[in-house]
């Protein structure tokens, strides 16, 4: 146990020693390379208009998503009406899918409790 702890402590010097050395740097590039997302007075009163734009026009692609969902149901109750046609890579994938679904919910009530995977507190 010693040993992970010294090289966890070695790892995250280097990792350090990295951010300090190259950090500015890459926070120069980054903001030199999205410069156009930057809103030239950041204003209080900006920022909020901002927001409201935001919130309104996720507001209004509610409607688009509402019918594509509609599409995705109708898109499963056919395969659900028609499942003794499902290929056996379809019925798979379908398995796989909503058993990492309950794997993640499982695990994400572990972790919300203060729990963990292994039993270990660290």
């Amino acid at each position: 146990m010693a040993s992970m702890v010294r090289q966890l402590q070695s790892k995250a010097a280097v990792a350090t020693k990295l951010v300090a050395e190259q950090g500015s740097s890459l926070y120069k590039r980054v903001l030199e390379e999205n410069k156009h997302y930057i809103q030239q007075e950041p204003t209080v009163q900006k920022c909020q208009e901002l927001s409201k734009q935001l919130f309104y026009t996720r507001l209004a692609s509610l409607p688009g998503r509402y019918e594509a969902l509609w599409k995705e149901i109708d898109f499963l109750k056919q395969k659900v009406f028609a499942r003794n046609d499902l290929k056996l890579e379809e019925l798979g994938i379908a398995v796989l899918f909503f058993g990492e679904c309950y794997a993640w919910f499982c695990v994400g009530e572990i972790v919300g409790r203060g729990g963990t995977l292994t039993g270990y507190k660290v």
